[in-house]
């Protein structure tokens, strides 16, 4: 019987004091678009939650989630840009390289984009301007697919009896005939021959490595490409399996028992879109952030791989080192 009056005392009093019971505010949502497989998120984005918290956002706690990963299938990007934009979401964060930014833009205008690496964002339609954008949409230039002519120089320094590469390239990349022309472009002032090789499933990029074999090429250049990016293992188990010297794009795969890489930081690209991201939910205009361009650029030689494929790495070669994995 007691129970009963305090159940109804304690009604009494909420309904004869609405003020105290003011409905909180909605969580806002992070939508993310990536491109590659949901398997790598959690290590890929563990720098974009640091810049977050700097912002004083923790998923979970004051910030939801609403993830949407095409598996590698670009093709699926634009329906799950729109699947984002009825949630809807605050903001969405492109991750996976220029591909999934251009799905987001195309879904809306209204909803802010963060990318967290581009090739070349003014040239791909993605922003007007890099100081600034001009459109609800802004991240980090990365200079991925452009570097690939270095890279293809620089593994010729590491094995300067090199006359024969074999290139890897994602034909699903919208942007692939030009990454090719520019390679062959490179490759021919410095007297290389090329054999490319299209790889988009797992399945092709075993059967490129072993034609690469089977031709007995002098190494391999991995084409700068998201995809590459989330079969990391299997690409670096490839070239440790055919003796084929290799070189990627981010530090990653060198740390992971690569031969070298060449490029910005992913990890300092993931932070920045966590910053931004930060910024444009406490009220920042996106068309206003200026796309952020990498200022320094990571040579990564691995020695101990270097030693198993019998090659000396040239003085030269390590004072251009920014890390030589032991």
């Amino acid at each position: 019987m007691r129970l009963a009056v305090w159940v109804v005392l304690i009604a009494g009093a909420a309904m004869s004091s609405p003020v105290t019971l003011q409905a909180q505010p909605a969580m806002p949502v992070i939508g993310i678009l990536n491109s590659t497989s949901s398997a790598g998120v959690p290590e890929q984005f563990a720098p974009f939650h640091r810049g977050l918290a700097e912002a004083g956002y923790t998923a979970g706690q004051n910030v939801g989630l609403e993830i949407r990963s095409a598996e590698n299938n670009y093709g699926r990007l634009p329906a799950l840009a729109a699947d984002l934009v009825r949630h809807p979401v605050a903001v969405i964060v492109a991750a996976g390289g220029p591909v999934s930014a251009l799905a987001a833009k195309a879904a809306t205008a209204e909803i802010p984009i963060v990318f967290t690496i581009a090739t070349n964002p003014v040239k791909s339609g993605l922003v007007n301007s890099l100081n600034k954008p001009g459109v609800r949409v802004t991240g980090t230039s990365g200079l991925t697919s452009e570097l690939d002519p270095k890279r293809l120089e620089l593994l010729q320094q590491i094995n300067p009896e090199a006359r024969a590469i074999g290139v890897l390239v994602n034909p699903n990349r919208p942007d692939v005939a030009r990454q090719s022309r520019e390679l062959q472009s490179a490759a021919d002032k410095l007297k290389l021959s090329l054999e490319f090789q299209n790889a988009g499933t797992s399945e092709a990029i075993e059967a490129a490595y072993a034609i690469f074999a089977q031709h007995r090429l002098d190494g391999v250049l991995v084409t700068a490409d998201p995809f590459f990016n989330s079969r990391r293992a299997q690409l670096v188990e490839l070239g440790k399996r055919h003796a084929l010297p290799a070189i990627y794009q981010w530090r990653e795969f060198a740390a992971a028992g690569g031969l070298m890489s060449y490029g910005p930081s992913i990890a300092q690209a993931y932070h920045q879109a966590g910053v931004y991201t930060g910024r444009i939910l406490k009220g920042a205009d996106a068309a206003e952030l200026p796309v952020v361009q990498p200022t320094r650029f990571e040579l990564v030689i691995n020695l101990k791989a270097a030693k198993a494929l019998d090659l000396a790495v040239p003085e030269s070669l390590r004072m251009m080192a920014t890390e030589a994995v032991e």
